[in-house]
């Protein structure tokens, strides 16, 4: 086989190869001799059909099959006798010009691996976020549950902010009714933001039994795209008026968050232990993109266009696959890859400096580490040493944990070199980031 390799940019190559066509020839028939020994065709035993017959009908497929293989060994060969890096895959095609009758020539057109080498993190700053739990972080979950289990009475008197109202209405656009302009027994609460605020304003003092017309202006941004930007005349008729009643802090309520003997004391403690492992688990996430960035601002690398292009594309599957299984249809919302471009290019580049960390500094994951963050994950369940197992017996979950302590130890090895400073943070702000 003979091979040339071109330099066509700093990551890109061509890869120039040739096959003896008398090397082809030789394995086409052979593979068709073999055939012949069991091939079975009518008017003929088996093993019997004559090798000419054989040829005429399966030579094309045994030929284009001992090409395509002759060519990824060639390539395949080719790339480790010249030590590449291959990123992603090879663009593999007959090679232009005349024709060779000794050999079949092609290229094959890819990028390599760039040469990683991770900068002087050092002067990197990272403000690590402090915050505690206390009775009133406590206090405010408690009301959030009790928000959550919320029940509504039906009440003979206006509408108010906080309350739940069965409404019927009919909205129309010049005289004409619209698409999603009418409704029966439509059920929302006021002040949630499930309607427009004039709607939810004209709403707000009316009882049930009473009606009102009014105006509603839509934003010229809103996404009925029909009625964006125009304003509709609303007639509504208020059918019934229900006021919240939140749960009371009791042993029935102990009892709905898990706690079997009702004791408050000990649904405080669990509660508190919940947010602790929230904040924890927030904290971590908001210091390793911390670390991360310094990693990038430190690190610069060329990336190849095809690593980026392929994780894009994965980004694309997932947001795919996520609005899928909340019900939408994706034929009616087209995503484009370049929408995950940055993000892509952000992955790609924290892999290939991660790795190179890795592997310089010996920072992979160790099964007691590993052990150890399956452990804590487990925590929160009823059966904790069943999810242990079940995570052991789950090959791709378990390589997220090996994955999750992997990167902890990144972190670590960052958080030793860069200038770290604790920064105490509120609660309510911290805990809201997205």
């Amino acid at each position: 086989m003979q091979t040339s390799l071109e330099n066509l940019g700093s990551l890109e190559r061509r890869l120039n190869m040739a096959v003896p066509v008398d090397e082809i020839e030789k394995q086409v028939g052979d593979r068709l001799k073999k055939m012949s020994r069991t091939l079975r065709m009518a008017g003929f035993r088996p093993g019997k059909v004559p090798l000419k017959l054989v040829a005429q009908q399966y030579g094309p497929q045994v030929r284009s099959e001992v090409i395509g293989d002759a060519v990824q060994k060639a390539f395949s060969d080719a790339v480790r006798e010249q030590n590449l890096k291959v990123a992603g895959y090879p663009r593999i095609e007959p090679k232009a010009g005349e024709a060779d009758a000794k050999n079949i020539e092609f290229s094959a057109t890819f990028e390599i691996y760039p040469e990683v080498v991770p900068g002087d993190i050092s002067a990197g700053k990272i403000e690590r976020a402090v915050l505690t739990v206390g009775e009133a972080e406590v206090d405010k979950t408690l009301q959030i549950l009790r928000k959550q289990r919320q029940h509504f009475h039906k009440v003979e008197r206006a509408a108010a902010a906080g309350d739940r109202v069965t409404a019927d209405f009919l909205g129309k656009i010049d005289g004409v009714e619209f698409t999603g302009g009418k409704a029966s027994d439509f059920v929302f609460v006021l002040g949630e933001k499930q309607m427009l605020p004039e709607f939810e304003a004209n709403t707000l003092g009316l009882a049930a039994g009473s009606g009102k017309t009014f105006d509603v202006s839509f934003p010229a941004d809103y996404h009925g795209k029909d009625v964006a930007g125009k304003t509709a005349s609303f007639e509504l008729t208020l059918k019934l008026v229900e006021e919240p009643h939140l749960p009371e802090l009791d042993a029935e309520f102990a009892r709905s968050l898990g706690v079997a003997d009702g004791d408050l004391a000990k649904m405080r403690a669990e509660v508190k232990a919940n947010i602790e492992r929230e904040v924890k688990k927030r904290s971590q996430a908001d210091l390793k993109d911390k670390v991360m960035q310094v990693l990038l601002d430190a690190t610069k690398i060329e990336l190849p266009k095809t690593l980026v292009e392929m994780e894009a594309q994965r980004l694309v599957q997932a947001a795919r696959a996520d609005l899928e299984a909340r019900g939408m249809k994706m034929e009616q919302m087209p995503i484009n890859p370049e929408m995950f471009e940055q993000q892509a290019q952000r992955r790609v580049s924290l892999g290939l400096i991660v790795a190179e960390l890795v592997k310089a500094h010996d920072l992979a994951a160790k099964p007691e580490q590993v052990r150890a963050l399956v452990a804590e994950q487990a925590e929160s369940y009823e059966q904790p040493d069943e999810v242990v197992k079940w995570i052991y017996s789950q090959p791709q979950r378990l390589s997220e944990m090996e994955s999750l302590a992997l990167e902890d130890n990144v972190v670590a090895w960052v958080l030793a070199r860069a200038k770290v400073e604790d920064k105490v943070v509120n609660f309510d702000e911290f805990m809201g980031k997205a």
